[in-house]
């Protein structure tokens, strides 16, 4: 328990980027503070001033989760665990990547992950399967097209493909297929000013 305690506020740790000079006192932190850092009470003040200002905010996020989201967070870290060395850079990776997007961006990722997540388990594994079963150049299309449109743009979207005849969908894939990357983002804007019917 003490491992996926200390891995998690490790975790914690990597989402944080404050950084501060002044050492943190263990007698300036809240008595909520103390009871989920109290394992490290011993050896605090040897800890680094970074270290001690990203574990106390570990502990406050962890304070302001729900029992469901400490659970979800476990289980995060019980998988980063089993990561391999590469596994976890690639991680690492994603994560510098994702913090590098516009902010807009990073909202609809998040929207998409919450989205993905409410779904239930055959839902998921049924969406999984599709994208395993995707090639790249599908993969990078859904990337694109996910990137560029917020949630409720991509549904309004959707219920205009629903409503296209299976000869305007042939063609609109046609078009799709031979146009360069730039007329692809031309083409995607062109659709998010259109009108919904």
């Amino acid at each position: 328990m003490n491992r996926l305690f200390y891995g998690f506020i490790f975790m914690l740790m990597l989402t944080i980027n404050v950084w501060a000079e002044e050492p943190v006192a263990w007698s300036a932190l809240s008595a909520e503070e103390q009871k989920v850092l109290a394992p490290l009470k011993d050896r605090w003040d040897s800890l680094s001033v970074d270290r001690q200002h990203r574990l106390q905010q570990g502990a406050q996020r962890w304070q302001d989760m729900t029992p469901e989201q400490r659970k979800r967070a476990k289980q995060r870290f019980r998988k980063w665990r089993e990561m391999t060395p590469e596994q976890r850079d690639k991680m690492r990776e994603r994560f510098k990547r994702f913090r590098e997007l516009p902010p807009e961006q990073q909202k609809n990722l998040r929207q998409i992950f919450r989205w993905y997540q409410d779904q239930p388990p055959e839902r998921r594994k049924e969406i999984r399967k599709k994208w395993q079963n995707m090639t790249p150049e599908q993969r990078k299309n859904m990337k694109l097209f996910m990137r560029e449109f917020s949630h409720e743009e991509r549904k309004l979207l959707r219920e205009k493909w629903q409503g296209t005849s299976e000869e305007q969908k042939a063609k609109i894939r046609e078009r799709w297929r031979n146009a360069s990357p730039a007329e692809r983002r031309q083409y995607l804007q062109q659709l998010k000013r259109r009108p919904a019917r």
